[in-house]
């Protein structure tokens, strides 16, 4: 009977660690040799088995027990600033090598580029090999390890940016936004054992892999994906501003806590001002948004004016404050439900 309730007990510890596994390493679409001559294969087992399959392990750990289990990649990526460094990047590194594995193909397996990413590529670099001398800029001259992309920007346009370490474009910590359709990974695990230090020749080499077929696919898709609205808005930094202010006054007026706000109006009413005057993102330019933002700001020197004003009843005052501030609270929510229609 011990034995069984042992078995059982060892049973129902594999299940929970096989669950609690919210990445897997995804499998190499080739076999390990069909990259060469451009990239060997031992290069190959050591960049997915090891490397990657380190970021896979240490991302899992990193959030088990966490809300952050239940949560997008996207998010994870999307608010990489207000992650812990080892979130940040092992899932950057999980993310960027799920990609690079999808766009590698050798040659006799690659798709041909759609004329709608190649009409794109002309129209924005005039031509495939303009973009390519582009790319191998951004990805020799990053210092130290990194990753060159080819990504769709929130605008719809085509950009080549280049990330340090295990970041990309769509973390905020990156200025330059957009969703990644073809990444050059730039870490010396990545070539060093074939062209040891010399980055250009790898750079050179790694082209004849580039499955433009698949790019071509995500070039379609990350049109047509929700993700670029919510990087267009979360790059809105007067707004982030703007509420990180409201956030660090309201809360506490919610626990009968109006300090923070009695001394920081002057600064929630300048934040108010400066997003009144920013540029919101295309998609939330319009007279809705431009009205609410106008109520804002009101709102704000209303209770900046209050707290200023001398009170012969203190307990009024602050009662009327945290009217005024809840008031604001919902004017602010009420643009960020507008950005979102």
């Amino acid at each position: 009977m011990k034995k069984i309730v042992n078995l059982f007990f060892l049973l129902f510890s594999l299940s929970f660690i096989v669950n609690a596994q919210v990445y897997t390493l995804p499998g190499l679409p080739f076999a390990l040799d069909a990259y060469e001559p451009f990239i060997d294969a031992q290069t190959m087992e050591i960049h997915h088995s090891k490397h990657h399959a380190a970021y896979v392990s240490n991302l899992n750990k990193a959030i088990s027990g966490s809300a952050m289990e239940k949560i997008s990649m996207n998010d994870l990526l999307m608010y990489a600033s207000f992650r812990s460094a080892t979130v940040r990047n092992n899932a950057g590194g999980h993310y960027n090598h799920s990609l690079f594995w999808e766009i590698l193909a050798p040659t006799t397996a690659q798709k041909p580029i759609t004329s709608e990413l190649q009409t794109a590529i002309i129209n924005q670099y005039s031509s495939l090999d303009s973009l390519k001398i582009l790319l191998n800029q951004a990805a020799a001259t990053r210092f130290g390890s990194g990753w060159a992309w080819l990504v769709v920007t929130p605008e719809g346009k085509l950009a080549v940016y280049s990330t340090a370490n295990q970041d990309n474009p769509i973390m905020d910590i990156s200025k330059e936004r957009g969703i990644p359709i073809l990444g050059i990974d730039v870490w010396e695990h990545a070539y060093y054992l074939k062209y040891q230090n010399k980055r250009g020749d790898y750079l050179g080499a790694i082209w004849n892999l580039i499955n433009w077929g698949v790019v071509s696919d995500k070039y379609a898709a990350a049109l047509n994906d929700p993700l670029l609205k919510e990087l267009e808005k979360d790059n809105w930094l007067a707004i982030k501003e703007f509420h990180k202010v409201m956030a660090q006054t309201f809360h506490p007026a919610e626990e009968n806590n109006l300090a923070p706000l009695r001394t920081r109006s002057g600064e929630l009413y300048a934040k108010a001002i400066l997003l009144k005057n920013s540029t919101p993102p295309a998609s939330a330019n319009n007279d809705k948004v431009q009205e609410a933002l106008s109520r804002l700001e009101k709102q704000c020197l209303d209770i900046h004016t209050l707290v200023q004003k001398p009170a012969k009843n203190e307990v009024a005052k602050d009662a009327l404050l945290f009217e005024k501030i809840t008031k604001a609270h919902d004017i602010f929510h009420e643009v960020e439900g507008l950005c979102h229609d």
